[in-house]
């Protein structure tokens, strides 16, 4: 959720064609109710700045690519409140999901160009360059590549001076439950990092009930 501005300036296996691709394995730092914390670079040109986040799962289906949850930006300078977004995920699995958006202004081009700042996404960069990933068995590769989509703001109007036009690329470490992502928005500042842990913490600030996908 950036502020709206235009800057002027190796896995085990990879599989061939599979038509019954694995979904992701079960990982239980990626459930429902599983909360995260860090925080999200929104440098610009002008100045360096970093919003404190926190994130939790809120719904997890793992067989049809899915997920949703609350991200809540903490320090944010021009809101007098945290300011707290709902979002849905899209799990790339290369069979809902592949590693080309496809929407939301992004091109292919603009996929390869995100997902290779992932370390652990070059092993996958020749086949994805053919079929977006399609082809690859992701089912017991150590990371989890996903996209995430704000759909609204939970607590704030429109008007607060953010936008949440764009998306993030994110790679969640099933290891130890870490999340590096980037937001991609053709009208913010480009590369903006998301850092986040995994923790066991009390829940805290705004938070829907949790409720398991069926």
């Amino acid at each position: 959720m950036p502020v709206r501005v235009v800057e002027t300036s190796a896995p085990s296996q990879i599989s061939g064609a599979n038509s019954e691709q694995i979904s992701p394995p079960f990982c239980t730092l990626l459930s429902v109710g599983q909360a995260f914390s860090g925080t999200q670079n929104v440098s610009s040109l002008q100045k360096d700045e970093a919003w404190r986040v926190n994130v939790r799962i809120q719904g997890c289906d793992l067989d049809h690519g899915y997920l949703c949850g609350t991200m809540e930006a903490l320090n944010v300078p021009m809101a007098d409140t945290p300011v707290v977004t709902f979002w849905e995920g899209e799990i790339v699995d290369g069979k809902n999901y592949t590693f080309f958006t496809g929407k939301w202004e992004a091109t292919s081009e603009d996929d390869i160009r995100h997902w290779t700042k992932f370390p652990s996404f070059s092993p996958f960069l020749c086949q994805v360059e053919v079929d977006g990933g399609k082809s690859l068995d992701l089912s017991n590769y150590p990371y989890i590549f996903m996209r995430w989509k704000e759909q609204y703001f939970v607590n704030v109007g429109t008007d607060c001076g953010l936008t949440i036009a764009g998306f993030y690329y994110v790679c969640f470490s099933c290891t130890d439950g870490s999340i590096n992502g980037f937001y991609y928005d053709p009208n913010s500042s480009p590369f903006q990092k998301l850092e986040l842990k995994s923790t066991n913490e009390g829940r805290s600030g705004f938070s829907f009930s949790s409720y398991e996908l069926q």
